[in-house]
C-alpha cells in the first residue's frame, strides 16, 4: 500500500537540520527508509562541521548537503530545506531532527493522512499515548502542556496537541503556497508555522508518536522560551483574529467578540467607579446599578464564550488538495 501511494505522489524528501549533532547524524541518516528520494542535510554553521562529516562519512546518493553561512536557527535551516525540497519538484516533505528524538520508521506513518488526502499538514504528538508520557522529563510535560494551550488560542488549531513536536510532514502543494520568507527561523518556528497554516486553510492532522530521549543537549534557555513564546503567540493570537474575522469575512462570531469585549469593559468600568466612590464617599451603590454591572459582565462573558465555541468549530476540514 505504502508502494502505491509513494509512487502516486511521485516523492518524498527528508529535510535534517544540523547543528551540534555530529555524533548523531550518520545514525539518523542510515534509519531513513530507502524509499526517500531525497535526503536534505542542512548545516547550520554548525561549529562540528557536521555537514563536512555527513560527506566523509556517507556515500548515499540521496543526500544534499547545504550549508548556512551563519546560523540562522532551526526554522531557517527547515525553511532552507524546504526551498530545495520544491526546487526538485518533492510531493511530500518530512522534516525531522538530527539528533536522534525522532523514529524514522514511522515516517510513512506521519505521511498516510496526507497520501490520503484528508491533511495538508501532519506532526508527530507525545501526548496521544500516557506510556509516552512516562519516559518524558517532568519538565518538559508541564512546558509542553503550557505551550500546547497558547498554541490552540494563536493558531486555530484547536483539536492539535504538542505543538513545538518537530516531527513534522506538509505536502509540497500547502508548502508553495506559504509565505516562507515571513515564518519565524528560530526555535518558534513549528507554532509560526501552525500560524500561517490557519491562515491558509490547512488541515493539520496529529499522528501519535513516542519521543526518544538520548545524549543530545538543547541550546534554548527555559526562561527566554517563555517569555519570547507568549509574545510572539500573543502577537500571532491578534493576527490571526484581525485576519479571520475582520478582514476576510465578518460573521455572528465577530459581532460575539466586539460586544462581549465591549460589554465586558463597560461593566469593568463602571464597576471600578463606582467601587471607588462607595470607598471614597461610604454610600454604597445601588441596586440597579450592581444589576447593570452584573448584566454587563456576564453577557460579555457568555458572548465570548459563543465567540470561542464558533472559533473551535471553524478548525479547517477540507484539505486544500480536495478543494480542486
Amino acid at each position: 500500500m505504502l508502494a502505491k501511494h509513494t509512487s502516486e505522489f511521485d516523492s518524498v524528501a527528508v529535510v535534517i537540520p544540523c547543528f551540534r549533532v555530529r555524533r548523531q547524524i550518520v545514525r539518523v541518516i542510515e534509519s531513513i527508509p530507502s524509499w526517500i528520494k531525497l535526503i536534505i542535510i542542512v548545516d547550520d554553521c554548525c561549529p562540528e562541521e557536521s555537514g563536512n562529516y555527513v560527506q566523509e562519512s556517507c556515500d548515499d546518493s540521496r543526500i544534499i548537503v547545504l550549508k548556512n553561512r551563519t546560523n540562522q536557527g532551526v526554522g531557517g535551516s527547515v525553511l532552507n530545506g524546504y526551498r530545495v525540497a520544491l526546487e526538485h519538484h518533492i510531493k511530500i516533505v518530512v522534516k525531522i531532527d538530527g539528533d536522534g528524538q525522532m523514529d524514522a520508521s514511522m515516517i510513512n506513518k506521519l505521511i498516510k493522512p496526507i497520501l490520503e488526502k484528508k491533511a495538508d499538514y501532519a506532526k508527530g504528538n507525545r501526548f496521544y499515548n500516557f506510556d509516552h508520557i512516562i519516559g518524558m522529563p517532568l519538565h518538559r510535560v508541564i512546558g509542553n502542556a503550557g505551550l500546547s494551550f497558547f498554541s490552540k488560542l494563536s493558531t486555530g488549531y484547536w483539536s492539535v496537541f504538542d505543538p513545538n513536536n518537530g516531527f513534522t510532514a506538509i505536502s509540497g502543494e500547502m508548502l508553495s503556497s506559504l509565505p516562507l520568507a515571513k515564518i519565524d527561523q528560530r526555535y518558534f518556528f513549528e507554532s509560526d508555522m501552525l500560524f500561517r497554516l490557519n491562515l491558509a486553510r490547512a488541515v493539520v492532522a496529529d499522528v501519535p508518536m513516542a519521543a526518544i530521549y538520548g545524549d543530545e543537549s538543547s541550546s534554548l534557555s527555559a526562561i527566554k522560551a517563555i517569555f519570547e513564546f507568549t509574545l510572539k503567540h500573543s502577537r500571532n493570537f491578534l493576527k490571526r483574529i484581525f485576519y479571520n474575522y475582520f478582514l476576510r469575512e465578518f460573521s455572528l462570531a465577530t459581532i460575539n467578540l466586539v460586544f462581549g469585549l465591549g460589554l465586558i469593559f463597560f461593566g469593568l468600568v463602571l464597576g471600578s467607579t463606582n467601587w471607588f466612590h462607595s470607598i471614597r464617599t461610604g454610600v454604597t451603590s445601588n441596586t440597579g446599578t450592581l444589576i447593570l454591572i452584573s448584566m454587563s459582565v456576564l453577557s460579555g462573558l457568555q458572548m465570548l464564550l459563543s465567540f470561542v465555541s464558533y472559533d473551535m468549530n471553524h478548525e479547517p476540514k477540507n484539505p486544500v488538495g480536495t478543494l480542486n
